[in-house]
């Protein structure tokens, strides 16, 4: 016999939707209001194959946090490409060849998601990032755009906080 549905199952239930506009990410040393475009937090699973017989079954292995592309504005003043480099220099100075101890160059960063009035309605903590790639994009004369830089960034764990 066919299964009726109740009231609550069958109509549309009103619900307020995350934007994806609306979010602010904070990191240290780098101004919020310049990051235009960024990826949340998303992670993989290894599989663990168990053999038996002429089958197997499987089981979740480790986790690994994969790394976020971030895009940032780069004005005149203040600028985005000194933020960027003043980070990288943490880990890698191009004029000595020193690299810098993880302390220096790993970051906490908090990532909120807004809702409609600003409150804070979704946060995440990103522990141990640092700058895997920074690339200061190209520049065409015949563009209006915007200079931008993109930066992705690697991880150790990301946390959701609320």
């Amino acid at each position: 016999m066919a299964e009726v549905l109740e009231f609550n199952e069958m109509f549309f239930t009103n619900f307020e939707p995350k934007m994806k506009n609306r979010y602010i990410m904070e990191i240290d040393g780098i101004q919020s209001y310049l990051i235009k475009t960024a990826n949340r937090p998303s992670i993989n699973f290894e599989t663990v194959k168990l053999d038996h017989i002429n089958t197997y079954r499987k089981l979740q292995g480790k986790g690994e946090w994969q790394d976020i592309e971030i895009t940032l504005y780069d004005p005149i003043v203040p600028s985005g490409a000194q933020q960027v480099m003043e980070w990288v220099r943490l880990g890698y100075e191009s004029l000595t060849g020193r690299k810098g101890y993880a302390d220096f160059y790993k970051k906490d960063i908090d990532f909120y998601m807004l809702g409609p009035v600003g409150d804070k309605i979704e946060q995440w903590k990103l522990k141990g990032a640092f700058i895997a790639s920074a690339n200061f994009n190209d520049l065409d004369f015949s563009s209006n755009d915007p200079a931008d830089i993109s930066l992705t960034l690697s991880y150790d764990y990301a946390i959701l906080e609320f």
